[in-house]
């Protein structure tokens, strides 16, 4: 029943906008014909923007702007993302690029007729969407993990209560599960990294799954974040490396030496599987919620085309996109934890494979 009011709730708010989107083309009946694109609709709601989108209601845009920071040359720039009003007018030498490009979606440098004029000083830290969401999740971590900590205080061994009952169950299922068998009970000093990567990833997962604010954000679904989460497992496990681990990059034991010298074909291997780590992580994490976002959207946007064929096939299709709609967001909730799951599982074993320590084999038999 949950996700079904959820459902109701994406399709209110995607209504009245494709409503403005088809009167915004014109009134002839070949533009409104192309005033609905599944595609950019889809884009425009996982993609990062410079102000959170809530509804269009009697064509009208409802959005929460944000800070836009600039530095330009030494010079500093900030001022609220409304002076674009939704992308479509320029501010002080400024606007959101729409032509397609590496710079499409983002604030470039423009003249006074609107064309883009290059600019490699310009630096953009503005308070975006996903920056945003970043910094509810964790506010939200803060809030809980601070109360839960006040409360074992307090409480001392007796049995949690409130929210630490249910996460109270995460905490060990990280530590008992995932650090302890990759990384060995000696070297819980990585237990804080572990549970703050996969409570991050978790919790901003589980708020991707809400479609209006606070939540709809595609945090995880955003390669610069899942980048940066997979650096930081890169820097730890590489700093953290023992000398057994290089030398098994370097000098691969159990390899024939001519694939070691002249040319060493091995080790060039084993260095470009350590770089391939971060990558994997990115890339996995990234491309399944992404997924995940486009299909529930995709389901949603076969009601508005086959709506556009014929108000009956558009009911008659609705019917069969709630279910697997309904389907498929509560696959995303499995996903939201094993995403996580898999994320910290594959760092706790990177960690452990390199700080593991040697041990000497027998490497004769007597027969």
């Amino acid at each position: 029943m949950v996700k079904f009011f959820t459902f109701v709730a994406v399709w209110l708010l995607l209504l009245p906008n494709l409503r403005a989107e088809a009167a915004h083309e014109g009134a002839s009946h070949e533009e409104k014909e192309e005033a609905f694109n599944a595609g950019e609709i889809i884009v425009e709601h996982i993609t990062n923007a410079y102000e959170w989108h809530i509804c269009s209601w009697k064509g009208k845009h409802v959005s929460i702007p944000l800070p836009v920071i600039l530095i330009e040359s030494g010079k500093l720039h900030v001022f609220s993302s409304a002076h674009f009003h939704h992308g479509h007018e320029s501010y002080q030498g400024f606007a959101i690029w729409h032509e397609d490009g590496m710079k499409k979606g983002r604030i470039v440098k423009v003249d006074e007729q609107g064309n883009r004029v290059e600019n490699k000083t310009l630096i953009d830290i503005s308070i975006t969407k996903n920056v945003l969401s970043l910094f509810m999740g964790l506010a939200l971590i803060l809030v809980i993990f601070i109360s839960m900590a006040k409360g074992y205080a307090k409480r001392g061994v007796a049995a949690p209560k409130g929210i630490a009952r249910a996460v109270e169950p995460l905490i060990l299922f990280v530590r008992d599960d995932i650090a302890r068998p990759a990384i060995g009970a000696k070297n819980e000093r990585y237990l804080p990294f572990l549970l703050t990567v996969f409570f991050f990833i978790f919790f901003n997962n589980l708020l991707g799954l809400i479609p209006f604010f606070p939540g709809g954000a595609n945090l995880t679904g955003n390669i610069s974040a899942t980048l940066v989460l997979a650096l930081f497992t890169f820097i730890i496990t590489n700093v953290s490396a023992n000398k057994n681990y290089w030398k098994h990059i370097v000098n691969t034991p159990g390899v024939p030496w001519w694939l070691k010298i002249p040319l060493p074909i091995m080790p060039v291997v084993e260095f470009v599987g350590v770089l391939t780590k971060p990558i994997v992580l990115t890339i996995r994490l990234f491309a399944n919620i992404s997924a995940g976002h486009i299909i529930c959207l995709g389901f949603i946007s076969l009601i508005f085309i086959f709506g556009k064929m014929s108000p009956v096939a558009g009911y008659g299709v609705s019917a069969v996109s709630v279910f697997f709609y309904i389907f498929i967001s509560l696959l995303e909730l499995l996903v939201a934890f094993i995403q996580a799951f898999v994320f910290t599982l594959l760092s706790a074993i990177y960690i452990g494979m390199a700080i593991e320590e040697h041990h000497h084999e027998v490497s004769e038999e007597v027969h």
